[in-house]
């Protein structure tokens, strides 16, 4: 299993993210392990995340989410997000 995430910072800024485990990579960004997170300050909140099957599907909607550009938009579409309504063919 993966998971597409979405942190905020104490900051206010937000970082979108995949992981095949979420519990050690949360953990990471919590010790500062990437420079990325550790500029958005401390401490980090979890906002939403999403489970997927597999890791190449949790890439493709992290790029996704990260095309929004607009972090509000990205955090309400992962949460409405549905496996099924995604991927099913209309």
């Amino acid at each position: 299993m993966a998971n597409v995430y979405i942190l905020r910072g104490s900051c206010g800024r937000y970082y979108i993210g995949a992981t095949d485990n979420l519990g050690r990579r949360f953990s990471e960004h919590q010790r500062g392990g990437n420079n990325t997170t550790r500029r958005l300050g401390h401490p980090l909140e979890l906002i939403a995340s999403r489970e997927f099957h597999f890791m190449i599907e949790a890439r493709a909607f992290e790029r996704r989410l990260k095309s929004f550009k607009n972090p509000e938009l990205a955090i309400s579409h992962l949460r409405t997000f549905s496996i099924t309504k995604e991927s099913s063919p209309e």
